[in-house]
């Protein structure tokens, strides 16, 4: 897809997938990563006969060697039959000395049964992944990675899922997975996730959110502690200018309307309380986060979501000199129907979101300067 002329706001604005092109009804669930050369590499579910979050199911991919300005074709990258890969979660690991030019994971989810059966304990939802040492141009085998990063109890799926934590459903994050790349824990591959435990609760109150992290490149993975706020899923991480962690997340209960966040000093071994963020308002979506250091000054977080109690609407991006502990009024980059997000920073600094636009018609990729926020 070629670009448009900036607006006035100096966002330019591409598609990246369109739904009833390509062989799919529906596009759904942005990722995307810059590969070390450059490119960005865009990720979606793509979901071949509906809307529908469970249903026959890809993860596909598309790559801009020109700063999202052009979009190449299509990949479908993961598939699970006639069934449900989703939940794209990817992460470069830069410090990996067996691959000096950085290897490529993705992290993501399959399921053979709506939500709410896996829920009801009917189906179970499973954890993996796949390596790309080319710049995502071909891929290794995935790997099951379910028995380190889940509880579930379901032999009759498997018979080492005995787990009496009894962990259904699952998902990954949505949106990229973080390398840690300075203190202590300098090189740990982190990936936000959620679950839910045990029998449906009124209000999900059987969600919670949590993590796992592989500190060898991958050979193996431990698990967080789950967040203390029943309801809680969907999380984004993003590193601290210390090097500690920040997760942020949604409230599935509902019951405010506001983000969630919890803090990490020791990359996910233990969590500080949550806390309601009243700054941060979100309709039961999704939101990204990361880190972005600007020419001159502190390094920024930088938050994306749907900015309003009501609708999925008004994607706002905004900006946090503290770690995180405030958060600026931020910058509209659609007003109109938009939601879930992914952001990333591009090869010339500028800053990129990739996002569901127009209820779902497109996944188009916005981009903008720094500048740009902070007016």
């Amino acid at each position: 897809m070629g670009s448009k002329v900036p607006d006035k706001a100096g966002i330019m604005e591409t598609t990246v997938f369109e739904s009833g092109q390509e062989g799919y009804l529906c596009y759904r669930i942005p990722a995307i990563v810059k590969a070390p050369n450059g490119d960005l590499l865009a990720f979606a579910e793509a979901r071949r006969t509906s809307c529908s979050d469970f249903g026959d199911v890809e993860i596909v991919l598309k790559r801009s060697s020109d700063d999202g300005r052009s979009w190449g074709p299509l990949q479908v990258v993961a598939d699970y039959a006639e069934y449900q890969a989703g939940n794209p979660a990817p992460v470069y690991d830069l410090t990996d000395p067996a691959y000096p030019k950085g290897r490529l994971f993705l992290f993501y989810n399959t399921g053979t049964a709506h939500e709410a059966d896996v829920r009801k304990g009917k189906a179970v939802r499973e954890i993996w992944y796949k390596t790309s040492t080319d710049g995502a141009h071909t891929w290794n085998d995935p790997v099951n990675i379910t028995l380190l990063t889940s509880r579930p109890n379901a032999p009759n799926t498997n018979p080492t899922y005995t787990f009496s934590e009894d962990w259904r459903s699952y998902a990954n994050t949505p949106g990229h997975a973080l390398q840690i790349r300075n203190g202590k824990y300098r090189g740990r591959i982190f990936v936000a996730a959620n679950h839910s435990a045990g029998p449906p609760q009124e209000h999900y109150r059987d969600y919670a959110a949590h993590a796992y992290y592989s500190d060898d490149h991958g050979q193996t993975f431990k698990l967080s502690p789950s967040l203390d706020y029943a309801g809680g899923n969907e999380a984004t991480a993003a590193e601290t200018s210390d090097g500690s962690l920040l997760l942020n997340f949604r409230n599935q209960s509902g019951d405010v309307k506001y983000r969630l966040q919890g803090f990490t000093r020791d990359a996910g071994t233990t969590w500080e309380e949550v806390r309601v963020m009243e700054g941060l308002p979100d309709p039961v979506c999704e939101g990204s986060l990361i880190s972005y250091q600007p020419k001159k000054g502190q390094p920024v977080l930088l938050f994306s979501n749907a900015n309003s109690q009501t609708k999925r609407e008004n994607l706002t991006v905004r900006t946090s000199p503290d770690n995180g502990q405030t958060w600026s009024s931020g910058q509209v980059i659609y007003s109109g129907s938009a939601a879930y997000s992914d952001l990333v920073v591009q090869a010339d600094d500028k800053i990129g979101v990739l996002y569901e636009k127009d209820a779902y018609k497109r996944i188009v990729y916005a981009q903008f300067e720094y500048s740009w926020l902070r007016e």
